[in-house]
C-alpha cells in the first residue's frame, strides 16, 4: 500500500509540476519555489529581525550598548518615521500594474536595498561610537528598515494572497512553506552559540564579532535563494480584466474601516503586546546565570526552534477539522496555560535542571504559539477576499496604511515594558549599588535575585498579554465555507463585468459557468443532518455530507447572487439606482436620502436587515464626501472623466517594459560578448526607453489622482451606473450560457 501511495505522489508530481490539479491554482513548481525561496527571505528576516528597534532587542540593547530609556526614544521615532513610508507603501502596491504582478516585482527592488542596509548596519564600528552616535546610526539604519523590509517582507509574504484565491490550497501552501524556510532560523540558531564560543572563547552572544562574520553572507546567499519565488511564479487575482482601481488612501481608509475581520484580527495584536516579555529570559539564563554549556545551548536553541516545525505538519489537518476560528481560540488560551507554568520554573536559580524545564515550557508555548501564528496570513488574504466581495475593489496594499493605526497604539503601550524593565531592577541604580559602572544596566542580570524578580515580572506581564490577546477571537465568525463563496461571487461577478466589456477570456468563462452548474445543482437544498456516529465507514460518510452542505451553502450564496435583482429589494435598488442616473452628474446630489437619524432606526434583526441598514450608512457617507468633492474640486460642476485613457496608458507602459528588458538582456549580451561598440548604443537606448518609462509613469500617477478625484465626486453616481449596468449584465446568462457551450464543443 505504501508502495502505491509514493507511486501515486511521484506521478501526481510529474502531472502537475506545471500545471496545477483541477480546482487548484498553484502547480508543485510554484509551491516547491515559493517555499524554497521562503528560506531565503527568512534569513534575511533573522538577521534584519535582530537590528529593528524593539524593547528588550539584545543586539541593540546589550550587544551595542544601547540601554532601554535610550531605545525607547529611538524606538518612538522609528515608529513615526514610518508613517508616511508605509502609507507610501500602500499606494505603490496598490497602484502596480506590472506584466510582472502586483507583488512579485518589489521582491528585487525592495529586497537589494534591504540586504545592502542590513551589511552596512552590522559593520558599523559602534565601538568607537559615543551613545549619541550609536543611537543615530541605529535610528538612521532603521528608517530605512521602515521602509525597504518592511515592504520586502510584506511583498514576499503577501504573495500567496494572490497567488490562489482558494482559502485551503493557501493554508496547505503556508504550511508547506513554513516547514520548508524555517530551515534557516534553525540552523541560525543552532550555530549561533558554538561559533559565537569560536570567536570569542566564551559564553556569550553578546559580541558584535560574532554578528559580523555570520549575518552578511546569511544576508547574501539568502537573497539569491528568495528570487526562486520571483521566478517561478505567477499572481493570480480573482477581477476583472478591465478593472481599474479607482481609489484614493482616505477613500480606502473608509473602506476598511468598515471591514469587521480587520478590526478583530489588528485588536488582537494590539491588545497581546505584553504576550512576548518572557522571550529574552531563556537567553539571559544562558548568558548571565551561566545555565548550560555552548554545546547545550544549541541544543536548547534546537529544541526551542523546532517547536514551531510541528505545527505545520498537523495545522492543514486542524483547519479542514475545526476551522480557523476554533484553533485561534484554542490556541490562544492554552498560551495563557503554559505561560503560566513558566512562573514557579523561573524561581528555581540554582537548579541545573532550570533552562531544560523552562525549555519545557518554551517547547509547549512555541508549538501553540506557531500553530496560531500560521493562520495569520490565511486569515488575513481571507480578510482581504471579504473586502473585495463588500466593496468591489481589491486594495491589498492599504491594509497595511490602515494598520498604521496599530503603530500609534504601539507607541502608546510600548513604554509599558520599559518601565515594567526599570520598575522591576533593570536600572542604573541597581546596576551601580550591585558594585557595576552601570554602563550596562543588564549587567543586573548577573545577581540571581535580581534575574528572578525581573523574570518573574516580565512572565505575569506576558499572562496579562496573552489574557488580552484571546478575547476578540470570539467574536471573529468568518468561516471557510463564507470565504469559498465569496470567492465564488467574486469569479461570478468578474465574469459578467468582463462579458459586458467584450473581453471575456474562455479559461474565465469556463471557471466562472461551472460554479453557476454547481449552484443550481445544489441550490435550495436542505443541509444534511451529521449524527455523532463511530466506525471508519461512518465518519466517511459524515465527510461526505459536510462537503455537501458545503456546496449547497455556497450554491445558496451564488444563486442569491445571480437573482439579488429580480427581489423586491433588488428591484427598489435598480429603481433608485436609475433615479440617480437619469438626475445626471450634476443633479444626483438634489435626490433625497435617508439621514443617519432614520438609518440609526432601521431594523437589523436578520443578516439582510443589517445588511440593509449598513449600506443606507455607507450611502450617506458617499453622498457627504461627494458634496465635499464637488464643492472643493467641480465647483462649476463636475467634468467626467474619460477612463479610456488608461487603455493606451497600460498598453504603452506593458510594451515599455517588454522593450526595457529585450535592451537590457541585449546589452547583458553586447557585454558577455565583449561587442565594445555595440555598448554604447545599447545604453543609450536603455537610457531613452528608462526616461520613456519615467514619463509614462508619471502620467499614470496623474490621471489616477485625476480618476481619483472625479470618482470621490461622482461615487454615488457612478455606483448607480455600475449596478445598473451589472442587473443588465445578469439577465445575458443565457447567451454566457451558449458560449460555455461552444468553448466545450471547441475544446472537444
Amino acid at each position: 500500500m505504501k508502495t502505491k501511495n509514493i507511486t501515486k505522489r511521484i506521478k501526481d508530481l510529474k502531472a502537475f509540476w506545471k500545471q496545477p490539479p483541477k480546482g487548484r491554482y498553484m502547480s508543485f513548481k510554484e509551491i516547491i519555489s515559493f517555499s524554497v525561496g521562503g528560506i531565503g527571505q527568512k534569513c534575511i528576516v533573522y538577521c534584519v529581525n535582530q537590528m529593528v528597534i524593539s524593547i528588550g532587542n539584545v543586539l541593540i540593547g546589550n550587544t551595542i550598548g544601547i540601554n532601554p530609556s535610550a531605545m525607547y526614544v529611538i524606538y518612538i521615532i522609528s515608529v513615526l518615521s514610518g508613517f508616511p513610508l508605509t502609507a507610501l507603501r500602500a499606494k505603490m502596491i496598490d497602484n502596480t500594474r506590472s506584466m510582472k504582478g502586483k507583488y512579485r516585482p518589489y521582491i528585487i527592488s525592495m529586497g537589494i536595498p534591504t540586504s545592502v542596509i542590513g551589511i552596512l548596519f552590522i559593520l558599523t564600528p559602534y565601538e568607537n561610537m559615543s551613545l549619541f552616535w550609536k543611537c543615530a546610526a541605529v535610528l538612521l539604519y532603521n528608517i530605512g528598515f521602515q521602509f525597504f523590509s518592511n515592504f520586502y517582507n510584506d511583498a514576499y509574504d503577501s504573495l500567496i494572497n494572490v497567488l490562489s484565491p482558494n482559502s485551503i490550497e493557501r493554508s496547505d501552501v503556508l504550511s508547506i512553506k513554513s516547514i520548508v524556510e524555517n530551515f534557516s532560523p534553525s540552523i541560525a540558531n543552532i550555530f549561533l552559540p558554538l561559533v559565537a564560543r569560536m570567536i570569542t572563547g566564551e559564553n556569550t552572544l553578546y559580541d558584535i564579532k560574532i554578528y559580523r562574520v555570520l549575518f552578511p553572507p546569511m544576508i547574501i546567499i539568502g537573497f539569491f535563494i528568495a528570487m526562486l519565488g520571483y521566478v517561478n511564479t505567477s499572481e493570480k487575482i480573482v477581477q476583472a480584466k478591465t478593472h481599474v482601481i479607482q481609489m484614493k488612501f482616505s477613500d480606502a481608509f473608509r473602506a476598511i474601516a468598515r471591514n469587521k475581520y480587520f478590526w478583530i484580527i489588528s485588536l488582537a495584536g494590539w491588545l497581546g503586546f505584553l504576550e512576548g516579555s518572557f522571550n529574552n529570559i531563556i537567553g539571559w539564563m544562558y548568558n548571565y546565570q551561566h545555565a548550560c554549556t555552548p554545546a547545550q545551548f544549541s541544543i536548547v536553541t534546537a529544541i526551542a526552534g523546532n517547536a514551531s516545525f510541528w505545527p505545520n505538519i498537523v495545522a492543514p489537518f486542524f483547519i479542514r477539522k475545526f476551522g480557523k476560528k476554533k484553533i485561534l481560540i484554542v490556541t490562544n488560551v492554552l498560551n495563557v496555560v503554559f505561560i503560566l507554568f513558566m512562573f514557579p520554573v523561573v524561581r528555581m536559580t540554582g537548579n541545573p535542571a532550570i533552562i531544560w524545564i523552562f525549555l519545557v515550557c518554551i517547547f509547549i508555548n512555541s508549538f501553540i504559539t506557531a500553530l496560531s501564528n500560521l493562520l495569520n496570513p490565511s486569515v488575513q488574504a481571507d480578510i482581504r477576499d471579504y473586502q473585495q466581495y463588500v466593496t468591489g475593489e481589491r486594495i491589498d496594499g492599504m491594509f497595511a496604511a490602515v494598520g498604521l493605526i496599530g503603530n500609534v497604539i504601539t507607541l502608546a503601550t510600548s513604554s509599558v515594558l520599559p518601565a515594567i524593565y526599570e520598575r522591576a531592577g533593570l536600572n542604573k541604580s541597581v546596576a551601580l549599588s550591585l558594585g557595576y559602572d552601570g554602563s550596562n544596566v543588564y549587567d543586573v542580570l548577573y545577581n540571581s535575585d535580581y534575574f528572578v524578580q525581573i523574570s518573574s515580572v516580565l512572565v505575569m506581564a506576558s499572562v496579562v498579554g496573552a489574557v488580552m490577546n484571546v478575547i476578540p477571537f470570539f467574536f471573529y465568525d468568518l468561516s471557510e465555507t463564507d470565504q469559498k463563496g465569496m470567492v465564488s461571487v467574486l469569479r461570478i461577478r468578474a465574469l459578467f463585468e468582463d462579458y459586458g466589456n467584450g473581453v471575456l477570456e474562455e479559461h474565465t468563462l469556463t471557471e466562472a459557468y461551472e460554479i453557476i452548474k454547481e449552484a443550481r445543482e445544489y441550490s435550495g437544498k436542505e443541509p444534511n443532518r451529521i449524527q455523532s456516529t463511530r466506525g471508519r465507514e461512518a465518519r466517511k460518510n459524515n465527510r461526505k455530507l459536510l462537503e455537501e452542505n458545503t456546496k449547497i451553502e455556497i450554491a445558496n450564496r451564488v444563486t442569491e447572487e445571480l437573482t439579488k435583482y429580480e427581489t423586491e429589494q433588488g428591484k427598489a435598488d435598480i429603481e433608485y439606482a436609475k433615479r440617480i442616473v437619469s438626475a445626471g452628474l450634476n443633479g444626483f446630489q438634489e435626490i433625497e436620502i435617508p439621514d443617519k437619524k432614520t438609518a440609526r432606526k432601521m431594523p437589523k434583526n436578520t443578516q439582510r436587515e443589517r445588511e440593509l441598514r449598513r449600506n443606507t450608512f455607507i450611502q450617506i457617507s458617499n453622498f457627504k464626501a461627494s458634496k465635499k468633492a464637488v464643492k472643493k474640486y467641480f465647483p462649476n460642476g463636475i467634468k467626467e472623466f474619460d477612463s479610456k485613457v488608461f487603455d493606451e496608458l497600460f498598453k504603452a507602459e506593458y510594451e515599455n517594459d517588454v522593450a526595457v528588458n529585450e535592451a537590457l538582456r541585449a546589452l547583458k549580451a553586447a557585454k558577455d560578448e565583449k561587442r565594445r561598440d555595440d555598448i554604447p548604443r545599447l545604453k543609450a537606448e536603455v537610457k531613452v526607453l528608462q526616461r520613456e518609462r519615467a514619463v509614462i509613469a508619471r502620467n499614470i500617477k496623474k490621471a489616477t489622482e485625476e480618476n481619483s478625484i472625479f470618482y470621490r465626486a461622482a461615487k454615488p453616481y457612478l455606483d448607480a451606473k455600475k449596478l445598473l449596468t451589472q442587473a443588465e449584465n445578469y439577465r445575458h446568462l443565457d447567451e454566457i450560457e451558449k458560449l460555455y457551450e461552444e468553448a466545450l464543443a471547441s475544446a472537444k
